[in-house]
């Protein structure tokens, strides 16, 4: 092993970015559906539920990037209680019937996981800025490894509860403890690589600096608008497959497919952005989830291989946005915040605001259009709307992306 690989643990960066992530997005994908089959709560108030508390990000994320700057030597135990905290509001979610009214609980437990979610990611990307420093390749090979085990952390998230099934009648119930016990384990084995990166000095930077810094404001625009269609599909992904495609069953594989194409295709667009440039290497990933969005709009039931396929190709254009705009946020934020955390603090804020902000748009037009969650009682219109916003929707968001990104001077993304 090489002094390198020794001073910077990539197996472990993967290992604890699977975890965090793995408690992110397919909770906004398996939790609204859990609540709404399980305990009758509409999906336009689950919608809206989810878009209010995301209000609250605003002031608790920044806040969290400040405290994380200023704990110093704590940072470590710091760290391990937001473990601990993911891994209790897990279990709550999931794990046990509602201690209070369902959607009060939904909103305990949702905000009690989200914000262990902001704190540990706001902390690792921040340990990942000094680390970085360290390797060649820099942000780039981290950034690889980091988001590759993240998208792997995801795919296991994602297909776990669909395996369960066939082993249990209750199978969030076992995917919450199982994560739990996992979450405990790695954060509590990251520990001595949080405290390494405590020690390292750095003046506090305040959240003014990053806003008013015209790079990282453009690359947070732009990665916020490039996330929007990811959290549209993501939101409306379990009800197309179920209801639209009428494969019941399929969700968890699909979705393993999705993000397995995406983990695969991490070191290779990074690999291609060495080549062609940063910014020609999101565009053609942008124009590559234009075209697998816009083919999804065609399918209707039984079209399952079809849809396999654009599962694939979209989840390699996600590859790019997962991969390269963190890496390029970690490189500009360790020229003008070395520490890191405020910066990554508005980063995990602009990450799950596209989820809140999704949530809190389709699902209300998706209820007003008459959908059922009884997939053999849709109508033909709520089928159409269903499909409009699953594609047509992010191929919009996708052209607003493209133009911020052709809009950013070329110095800022080369």
């Amino acid at each position: 092993m090489t002094t390198e690989a020794r001073a910077v643990p990539l197996a472990a960066y993967s290992l604890m970015a699977g975890v965090i992530s793995a408690a992110g997005l397919p909770i906004y994908i398996y939790a609204p559906k859990y609540f709404a089959d399980n305990f009758g709560v509409s999906l336009t108030t689950l919608g809206s539920l989810l878009f209010f508390l995301r209000l609250f990000d605003v002031i608790q994320d920044p806040i969290l990037g400040w405290i994380s700057e200023r704990i110093g030597k704590w940072r470590p135990l710091a760290f391990s209680l937001g473990g601990f905290l993911l891994a209790i509001s897990m279990i709550g979610l999931f794990s046990s019937n509602p201690l209070l009214t369902p959607l009060l609980w939904f909103a305990l437990t949702i905000s009690g996981l989200f914000s262990a979610f902001s704190f540990l990611s706001i902390n690792f990307y921040a340990f990942g800025i000094a680390a970085s420093e360290r390797l060649s390749g820099g942000h780039f090979r981290l950034a690889a490894w980091r988001e590759s085990g993240a998208l792997i952390g995801i795919c296991i998230a994602a297909i776990a509860p669909a395996l369960l099934v066939n082993f249990s009648a209750a199978p969030f119930q076992i995917f919450s403890w199982c994560f739990a016990a996992l979450a405990v384990v790695v954060i509590l084995a990251f520990r001595k690589e949080a405290g390494r990166r405590s020690n390292i000095k750095s003046d506090p930077t305040s959240i003014r600096t990053v806003i008013l810094d015209r790079p990282s404001r453009s690359l947070l625009i732009l990665a916020l608008i490039n996330a929007m269609p990811l959290a549209v599909s993501s939101t409306l992904f379990l009800f197309f497959v179920e209801s639209k495609l009428m494969a019941r069953g399929w969700e968890g594989p699909l979705l393993v497919l999705f993000f397995l194409a995406a983990a695969v295709s991490a070191p290779m667009w990074s690999a291609i952005a060495g080549r062609i440039g940063v910014r020609r290497a999101l565009m053609a990933a942008m124009i590559l989830a234009i075209l697998s969005f816009g083919s999804a709009y065609f399918l209707s039931a039984g079209d399952l291989i079809l849809f396999t396929l654009i599962c694939l190709a979209s989840g390699a254009s996600i590859g790019a946005d997962l991969t390269l705009l963190p890496a390029l946020f970690s490189k500009r934020m360790s020229e003008i915040s070395p520490n890191g955390s405020q910066g990554f603090g508005l980063w995990s804020f602009s990450s799950k605001l596209t989820l809140a902000i999704a949530a809190a748009t389709v699902l209300p037009i998706l209820e007003a259009s008459g959908f059922s969650t009884d997939a053999e009682q849709q109508t033909a219109f709520s089928l159409d709307i269903l499909s409009m916003l699953y594609a047509l929707v992010p191929i919009s968001l996708k052209v607003i992306a493209i133009g911020v990104l052709v809009a950013i001077p070329r110095e800022q993304i080369s």
